[in-house]
């Protein structure tokens, strides 16, 4: 079981350094992912979100033309199924830095709502003068998504452009440098659990957006 599920990262990995990008369904459990909802809503109800801001440090601000979302920062230890997920994200990143000769050292990650309506412009996810984001990383937590609904994930490739709809237990995957992309104008309430693989040089820390 183990030598398949080492097998499996290794497809992935390969697909994500030949296209930039990768889609996995189905990632985890239904366990695990209804956890992990059940938390999320949790967090909404005892108002833990924040509104999300655009740069980092001086540069910080709040634009609500564009970017729309509330955030919640996630850390170990502070429930069962989030823990279980950063422990899929530490395999990860562990197959990251043996097959493509990483140096990823960390990650961050965060529970994100798009408010009906609301959306983020194309960008990178990567800040002026600060480049320890490395590998972009997005679990869709929306039960029922329809065509129509808005809200896809919109990449920027070599190839062309491609849209990603934000259906639930889907993980994507992309190059955080490389990858320009936007979420297209939600036309219900879309839920995420979205970070970074970082580079992180020590006193670094946390970077914000």
């Amino acid at each position: 079981m183990e030598t398949a599920l080492q097998d499996d990262w290794v497809n992935r990995v390969d697909r994500l350094s030949n296209d930039n990008y990768l889609i996995v369904d189905d990632f985890l459990s239904e366990e695990n992912l209804w956890g992990i909802k059940s938390y999320f809503k949790g967090m909404r109800e005892e108002n833990e979100l924040q509104k999300a801001g655009i740069g980092t440090l001086s540069a910080h601000q709040f634009n609500s033309e564009i970017r729309g979302d509330s955030i919640f920062w996630l850390s170990k230890g502070e429930n069962p199924f989030i823990d279980y997920f950063l422990q899929r994200m530490d395999e990860l990143k562990e197959n990251l830095n043996q097959l493509c000769f990483l140096s990823l050292s960390g990650y961050e990650f965060h529970l994100a709502l798009y408010p009906r309506g609301s959306f983020y412009l194309k960008h990178l996810d990567q800040f002026k003068g600060r480049n320890n984001r490395l590998v972009s990383v997005i679990l869709y937590l929306n039960e029922n998504w329809m065509k129509g609904d808005g809200g896809e994930l919109k990449m920027y490739l070599e190839d062309g452009e491609k849209l990603i709809e934000p259906i639930a237990n889907r993980l994507v995957i992309f190059k955080s440098d490389l990858v320009e992309h936007e979420v297209l104008p939600t036309l219900k309430e879309r839920y995420s659990l979205t970070g970074w693989m970082l580079y992180q040089p020590p006193g670094l820390g946390f970077l914000l957006g």
